[in-house]
């Protein structure tokens, strides 16, 4: 059985014993929070637990590393979109100890890549229209400093919603303790 399948299994019967019911909340977060974290397997169940946060709380945008590396690109526009069409009115940013991506090596990604089937050609034809993958797929050093440049970036978009806080967190993806790495209530 594949795992598309056993997931369709699992959620027939989930549909049919109406466990759905437990969840149903609106689509406005009630805590008026917007937050970016990383996409770790770690923090699925342990974040939103570490933040006394539950099912309709908060905004939750997940990518790899909780980073912001384009001011106008689809985590910043929902950002946006969290803070002027569904009422969240803070941002918090929310990153992690033993990040992969503080180990994120490109030419080592851009090797499994051509070990799973992609081209050099499709690789040169990148680089040439102007794509630096070294750049694109580069990492962070600390995981602090990560999270101060994504701070950073959101509380100087042009668009950000004046007087909208952003703070800056990590979470020890082991106990779930938080260390406050910006303050946004401090301008």
């Amino acid at each position: 059985m594949t795992t598309v399948s056993q997931i369709l299994e699992f959620n027939q019967q989930f549909v049919e014993s109406k466990e759905y019911e437990k969840y149903i909340t609106g689509k406005f977060p009630e805590k008026k929070l917007v937050i970016v974290t990383c996409m770790d397997t770690r923090l699925v169940e342990l974040l939103p637990k570490a933040m006394n946060v539950r099912n309709g709380d908060v905004k939750l945008i997940k990518n790899a590393g909780a980073i912001i590396s384009h001011p106008f690109g689809s985590v910043m526009r929902s950002v946006l979109v969290a803070l002027y069409e569904l009422k969240a009115d803070e941002v918090i940013v929310v990153g992690h100890l033993d990040c992969g991506m503080a180990a994120l090596n490109a030419d080592v990604m851009i090797e499994h890549m051509k070990e799973r089937g992609i081209s050099d050609e499709v690789l040169s034809t990148l680089e040439n229209s102007g794509i630096n993958l070294n750049d694109w797929l580069r990492g962070f050093d600390n995981v602090q400093e990560g999270v101060k440049g994504t701070v950073g970036l959101i509380k100087n978009h042009p668009l950000l919603p004046p007087g909208c806080s952003v703070h800056g967190m990590v979470i020890d993806p082991k106990t779930g303790h938080l260390e406050l790495v910006v303050d946004g209530y401090d301008k």
